[in-house]
């Protein structure tokens, strides 16, 4: 009885679904033969559909819930706000207590990074697309009105609202959106030598080409035109990207020898994902500008914030000053629900040493993840902290991806869910970003299950004649 009601309550969703929803980063010719799959609760780092079945969130939602799904103390501490303010502004100079507490709170886990100020938003689109306004204010107001070009790189990934979607460096993103929306939108080589290497180029060789390569865009275009890099430390959502040694270092002297920010999109890297409190840390950047977002509340409310340094903050103060107001904010700045979650999340990060945890669990999973290399179907394992992918190839040798028409990938990604594993499709990988609570027993389960996906993936590549 109770699996007949399950199986009512699950055709109903699917019928109110398909009549209504309009699902982002999903292939809507096809969404009405397959329906969609509808989660209803989560428990740790395990979700649960409509059907009674049980998924290990191998991407901890996208990249977010990082205390995994169902912890109390963020419920509650959105329950205590919500009955004490359930919302106010900062507009005019007011606010709330909350997101003061939230700004203290994020500039003393970024004074050692630079940071002095915390502007609030809803998503890291929304954190991305205000640092450009903060940025091209910033230079008008400080008397350098021609530095407006900002460079990004190809395969990053900086949010899908107009002016974030025009960073974004991945081709769908871009086509039939009409964008990039401006020119001032410069694009620079992806540091992955897997993909861009030329034959016979060491990872040294690629390095000095690549650097090479955005210095020489510098001077074509003129350093005085540019303001600005956006970069993820760890490139995500273009297929988990981890950068070469050095990469890093030597970057960051070529924009500090042309007068060239820094803006690090800390959306997916921040609060431990990596190892270390911030990619920044990980990778030694000193940023002048960071956004941050998902596990900034993991998840379980919508809140994001660009930081930004003294230096910008005095800048915009002028600005301010000639113009009367800082005319720029959103309805749900600082709102303090978010807030106060956020809040209790940071405290809950300290008070359990999350970092120190992924540190711990980290080696397990990175060796998991690297015995993947081996499969026949992978072309190369990659990641860092707890964050990895695999690269599927049709040949190994000359790192050679499957035709996107063959749907090896995607049979491997139905594969995984058939298995209880969520994974997420990126192009030709499969990327794994757990909630930063799983166990080395958990780690364990994603990496046994993902494996028998490519084992099902390859079956597939080998049943269609396309490996041997």
């Amino acid at each position: 009885m109770q699996n007949s009601a399950m199986t009512r309550n699950h055709e109903l969703n699917v019928q109110q679904d398909l009549a209504a929803v309009l699902h982002p980063y999903t292939p809507l010719d096809k969404i009405g033969q397959t329906g969609p799959v509808v989660m209803t609760r989560g428990e740790g780092v395990y979700v649960y559909d409509d059907q009674g079945r049980r998924y290990l969130e191998g991407l901890a939602g996208l990249w977010c819930t990082s205390l995994g799904f169902s912890e109390e103390r963020l419920v509650e501490a959105a329950a205590r706000q919500m009955a004490a303010l359930p919302y106010y502004q900062l507009f005019a100079g007011r606010a709330n207590e909350p997101s003061i507490e939230l700004s203290d709170r994020l500039i003393g886990m970024t004074r050692h990074l630079g940071m002095d100020k915390a502007l609030f938003a809803n998503s890291g689109s929304e954190a991305n697309d205000q640092a450009v306004k903060v940025i091209w204010y910033y230079f008008n107001a400080t008397g350098r009105p021609r530095k407006k070009k900002l460079i990004a790189r190809e395969r990053g990934y900086h949010g899908v609202t107009v002016m974030a979607a025009s960073l974004t460096g991945l081709p769908g993103n871009h086509a039939d959106f009409d964008l990039p929306i401006s020119d001032r939108v410069l694009r620079t080589g992806c540091p992955s030598h897997y993909h861009y290497a030329r034959d016979g180029e060491s990872e040294a060789q690629f390095l000095d080409r690549t650097v090479a390569e955005l210095e020489a865009l510098i001077e074509r275009e003129g350093a005085d035109t540019i303001a600005a890099l956006f970069a993820e430390p760890m490139q995500g959502a273009g297929g988990v990207i981890v950068p070469p040694p050095g990469y890093w270092e030597r970057v960051q002297a070529v924009l500090r020898r042309h007068d060239i920010l820094l803006v690090a999109d800390e959306v997916i890297c921040g609060f431990g994902r990596l190892g270390d409190l911030f990619g920044c840390d990980t990778y030694g950047i000193r940023p002048d500008i960071m956004t941050v977002a998902k596990a900034l509340s993991s998840a379980y409310i919508p809140i994001s914030a660009t930081l930004v340094s003294g230096a910008i903050y005095q800048g915009l103060i002028e600005g301010s000053r000639r113009n009367g107001v800082f005319s720029h904010g959103v309805t749900y700045s600082g709102h303090p629900v978010a807030a106060a979650v956020a809040n209790e999340t940071l405290k809950l990060y300290q008070e359990r040493d999350i970092v120190g945890h992924v540190r711990r669990v980290a080696p397990r999973f990175q060796q998991r993840l690297q015995a993947l290399a081996a499969h026949p179907l992978v072309g190369q394992a990659r990641g860092v902290g707890l964050v990895g992918a695999v690269e599927l190839a049709r040949d190994k040798q000359r790192r050679l991806p499957f035709d996107p028409a063959s749907g090896i990938l995607n049979h491997a990604y139905t594969a995984a869910m058939e298995l209880g594993l969520i994974v997420r499709p990126l192009r030709d990988t499969l990327a794994v970003s757990p909630p930063l609570i799983i166990t080395e027993t958990q780690v364990d389960e994603l990496f046994d299950k993902l494996g028998q996906a490519l084992d099902r993936g390859l079956d597939a590549a080998r049943g269609a004649g396309l490996v041997g």
